[in-house]
């Protein structure tokens, strides 16, 4: 059997509450060291740690082929010289095992990591930029806000749980941002999708970022490629999740999708 990767072991340094449902989780140690630079926005896949287990045995397993629990987060913020990483997670009633790991994490434990994947918006020079996201991928939609050019213009539509959860976002003055409110997200919304139908279409090519729920995500799919016109390869499209799954299934089904 040959032998996987070994992913990179990192240690919480601090926590944070940002919102009351948005927690972000400080990493370093040695693990970090080496981790590229100008990722912001990009996906790395956390390795949550089950039981009593330290973490040579951790990494000896997987690299024996023991597949970890093992969920999708982003790059928050990247501080080189602090050697710090910044990963937000959202904290929900069901508690899956990374946002369980992220609220019951003390400085010191571990957590394992591959990546990064690669960055979501990267078409910016664009006319105007439209962002939409819920609050998995406000991360990343706001790491992409604040790499943008500042005199960029456009708009970001975000859905939260509550009032309490808008957070401060470095973006362009140029930049639009309205927040909606939606308090079940295990309720389909479809906020997002009547303002990005409803809102005033400004003139040029947009770069578009759209992510969230998977129904909420298929039909403003719809709505940009086939009622706008908008070219696929301007476009970063990706539903996170899906109401009623968890993410390995939803991972499956959406590699049949798209085979």
């Amino acid at each position: 059997m040959s032998k996987r990767k070994p992913p990179r072991i990192l240690t919480v340094v601090r926590k944070e509450q940002l919102t009351p449902h948005m927690l972000r989780v400080t990493l370093g140690g040695v693990g970090l060291q080496g981790f590229p630079e100008d990722q912001e926005g990009a996906h790395v896949k956390v390795l949550i740690p089950q039981g009593d287990i330290d973490p040579a045995e951790f990494v000896s397993r997987i690299v024996d082929g023991q597949r970890p629990v093992m969920r999708t987060y982003t790059v928050r913020q990247h501080r080189v010289e602090e050697n710090e990483l910044d990963i937000d997670f959202v904290i929900h009633g069901d508690g899956g095992p990374a946002s369980n790991w992220a609220q019951a994490a003390l400085p010191g434990d571990y957590i394992g990591l591959f990546g990064p994947g690669p960055k979501k918006m990267t078409y910016l020079d664009a006319d105007w930029f439209l962002l939409a996201a819920d609050m998995t991928a406000i991360p990343a939609a706001a790491a992409a806000l604040e790499a943008l050019p500042k005199d960029a213009v456009g708009t970001a539509v975000f859905e939260v749980t509550s009032e309490e959860d808008k957070q401060e976002i470095d973006a362009p003055a140029g930049i639009d941002i309205h927040w909606l409110v939606h308090a079940n997200p295990a309720q389909r919304s479809y906020q997002q999708s009547d303002f990005i139908r409803k809102m005033r279409w400004r003139p040029g090519y947009p770069s578009v970022f759209v992510a969230g729920e998977s129904g909420v995500v298929k039909e403003l799919r719809t709505h940009l490629y086939q009622e706008r016109g908008i070219p696929k390869e301007d476009t970063y499209v990706s539903a996170y999740w899906k109401i009623g799954l968890e993410e390995d299934a939803h991972q499956i089904q959406k590699r049949m999708a798209a085979a």
